[in-house]
């Protein structure tokens, strides 16, 4: 009778063992401007992606992960588990991009649980010295400036100059060298030797590849761009598809060394996008026609473009593996968002959490299929991005979004120059904020406010309440633009004392 019992227990039990405090390696991988419809396992009918369709077979997927709707915010708030204006990020430019120093951030709590970490490819939460990855908990930090290589504005925002996506100067840990290769190409490579030298270190690391691509200017290799312009593609478009094409090769180099190491049984990979697509490269101006005959702009189940508080601004893809551990296949349809991977993290890692700073959840419960009664919430949304002197107070009603599970309040569209306009234009939204049924309605055609009067009252005192906590932390709204770009001081002063050195790429 015993003997039955334990057979019968045995067999009811998870197959898993608890993820909590399983002290994984974890790797993410976060493209830039791509958005959530631009690969083939999500629908997109022309885009080659099958490493990507590989990854999203063998993961499980949260369909609704929302983010911010440009960079520097969804950034900033991975790295500290609240929303992006908490972090005093307001633009992605003129001083607004600086993540707070009063924070501790994602790479310093994992490292109370004895992990290592490194970052490859875009931080875009400031170039100041006392900002970048290595001053904050990265041990290994090979990044570009500014929000793009080549990027450069009048104030600390700026990457080494006249740097370009061939062969470009990237910043290690403090130091230029001269790379040589498409600058996604570079950054994989650099990653996957880091993770080759920490795979048998005993010590489990936290990988981050940030990838500039696809965002603009958009340069793809030679071989990826010509498959569209022999289609017919412009430059720019072509650009941006084969920079997609080019991270898919990538993610498939990752994916080969990942099984050659052995790494899948104790690493879990990650992969998104950093806001909704750009309308820029891809041909979004056409209005969902076709880019060329037989090739029609694909967005997937919503509308919205980056830059935008609708549902196609700020979802994107979140795949999740982790062979053994993480049953694959499987979609979670319940909202979650960048603020969650903190506090996933750290659970998975066992690592202690800053007090009074993390808004977001451990996703492990709906993850393990454990959540019960998950309690439904409030997500925010600003686009920001006021002109610099504007007191951010009068700019609360306007650019912003509220959602829940079901849910989504856009209130109304102002500022923003002619892209704001089209994006106006796309839904017709009233001047007064409008509420849509995403669940019903996830091209958001119907305004139905005047349906739901509670759930757009709730919405509006819970943002009310958001705001007032977040206009405090505001804290680069007065900073005075740089007079200096320290990446440029830098790479001078260092071309001066002895040149810039060539990179020798890792044998992997």
């Amino acid at each position: 009778m015993k003997l039955a019992l334990t057979l019968l227990l045995a067999f009811a039990a998870p197959s898993f063992a608890d993820l909590a405090g399983s002290k994984p390696n974890i790797i993410l991988v976060m493209t830039d401007d791509q958005g959530y419809g631009q690969m083939g396992c999500v629908g997109h009918p022309w885009l080659k992606t099958p490493n990507l369709d590989a990854l999203h077979s063998k993961s499980l997927r949260f369909t609704r992960f929302l983010v911010s709707p440009t960079c520097s915010p969804t950034r900033s708030a991975i790295m500290t588990g609240r929303h992006d204006l908490k972090n005093g990020i307001t633009h992605t430019i003129l001083e607004r991009e600086r993540m707070t120093l009063n924070a501790t951030i994602l790479p310093q709590v994992l490292k109370t649980a004895g992990y290592t970490s490194g970052i490859f490819g875009k931080w875009h939460l400031g170039d100041e010295d006392a900002y970048q990855p290595n001053q904050r908990g990265f041990d290994e930090a090979f990044i570009h400036g500014a929000g793009g290589i080549g990027q450069a504005y009048d104030c600390s925002c700026a990457d080494a100059p006249d740097n370009k996506y061939m062969d470009p100067a990237i910043r290690h840990n403090g130091r230029f060298v001269k790379t040589h290769g498409f600058c996604t190409d570079v950054f994989f490579t650099a990653a996957l030797g880091w993770i080759k030298q920490q795979k048998d270190s005993g010590k489990p690391f936290f990988t981050y590849i940030a990838t500039n691509a696809p965002h603009g200017p958009f340069i793809a290799p030679e071989k990826n761009a010509k498959r569209f312009t022999d289609l017919g593609f412009a430059k720019e478009q072509a650009g941006f598809y084969g920079m997609i094409e080019n991270i898919d090769e990538n993610m498939g180099r990752l994916a080969e060394k990942l099984k050659e190491w052995d790494l899948y049984k104790n690493t879990v990979v990650i992969f998104m996008s950093d806001n909704g697509t750009t309308g820029g490269g891809p041909g979004a101006a056409v209005g969902g026609k076709e880019i060329i005959p037989g090739y029609p702009f694909f967005n997937g189940d919503q509308v919205g473009l980056k830059g935008s508080t609708d549902e196609g601004g700020v979802r994107v893809p979140l795949f999740i593996r982790w062979d053994g551990h993480i049953t694959p296949g499987r979609d979670i349809k319940t909202i979650a968002a960048h603020i969650d991977l903190l506090p996933t993290f750290a659970a998975l890692a066992n690592a202690e959490l800053p007090k009074n700073q993390v808004e977001g959840r451990s996703l492990l419960p709906l993850i393990e299929d454990k959540a019960g009664n998950w309690e439904d919430r409030f997500l925010f949304t600003h686009v920001a991005r006021w002109p610099t002197g504007t007191e951010p107070n009068t700019q609360e009603f306007i650019n912003y979004g509220v959602r829940n599970q079901r849910f989504r309040f856009v209130g109304p569209r102002g500022g923003q120059g002619n892209a704001r306009k089209k994006q106006q234009a796309a839904t017709a939204q009233p001047t007064k904020g409008a509420l849509y049924d995403l669940e019903a309605d996830p091209y958001q055609k119907t305004d139905v406010s005047a349906d739901h009067p509670d759930v757009v009252q709730k919405m509006s005192a819970a943002y009310e309440a958001y705001w007032k906590e977040a206009r405090p932390l505001m804290v680069n709204e007065t900073a005075p633009m740089s007079p200096t770009r320290p990446f440029w001081e830098a790479y001078d002063k260092q071309a001066k004392a002895g040149g810039i050195p060539e990179w020798t790429p890792p044998a992997l």
